[in-house]
């Protein structure tokens, strides 16, 4: 097994190869405006730090969301590709689970939690966990302050969480999503024989960029 697993669903620019047993080798930039500009460039990088070819990957891994349609579909789109150019298998996973699983994992948290990303609009996406790896909330988007009595009390990681102090007193690392922590949730969970999530996007509402309403159709005479 060698996976390659990206994501572009939040800031992070986030990339990271694994061998069904450890990280291989990752690379992660924060830059919420150069998405495209940054993932390939990534993906060779990591490769060359792995000593390995993009023919030598066995399968995908994509963060599908929630997160903003531009950046999202970055990684999808570049997921897709690679996935049918290889011939191989491409698996998609919350976004918010790969927090999740890294914080729990990796980080300072145990016992149930939030996961709470930036969704710009003064809004958040946002999840409950049992523990790393359990989700118990569908991922959804809301202003904190709407959300406030079900998060009461409990620590929360993400970016999210960290801009909105009186919803979430007890912020934690991580703030953004590793491709590597996607990877290795991946490669437990290919391991077990369970079966992952279509790579499709979560975006949970319309993009910013719209059509304006009453638009008039200018026709030449």
């Amino acid at each position: 097994m060698l996976l390659l697993a990206l994501d572009t669903a939040t800031p992070a620019v986030t990339v990271a190869l694994h061998d069904g047993t450890d990280v291989v080798a990752a690379s992660s930039q924060v830059d919420a405006r150069r998405h495209g500009e940054l993932l390939l460039p990534a993906v060779d990088r990591v490769l060359a730090e792995a000593g390995t070819r993009l023919g030598a990957v066995t399968g995908i891994v994509v963060g599908i969301g929630p997160g903003p349609y531009t950046g999202l579909r970055v990684g999808l789109m570049t997921a897709d590709t690679f996935g049918l150019a290889l011939g191989v298998p491409v698996h998609g996973l919350c976004t918010l689970d790969g927090l999740a699983y890294a914080a729990g994992i990796e980080g300072p948290v145990e016992g149930p939690f939030v996961v709470a990303t930036d969704a710009r609009r003064k809004e958040v996406y946002w999840a409950r966990y049992e523990d790393a790896r359990t989700r118990v909330t569908e991922p959804a988007v809301d202003r904190p302050a709407e959300i406030a009595e079900l998060v009461a009390g409990l620590p929360a990681v993400g970016a999210g969480a960290v801009l909105y102090p009186d919803t979430f007193p007890d912020a934690r690392a991580p703030e953004h999503v590793s491709a590597a922590a996607l990877a290795a949730l991946a490669a437990e969970r290919l391991a077990a024989g369970e079966e992952l999530e279509a790579p499709r996007p979560l975006y949970l509402r319309r993009p910013d960029a719209q059509v304006p309403k009453n638009y008039k159709v200018v026709t030449p005479k």
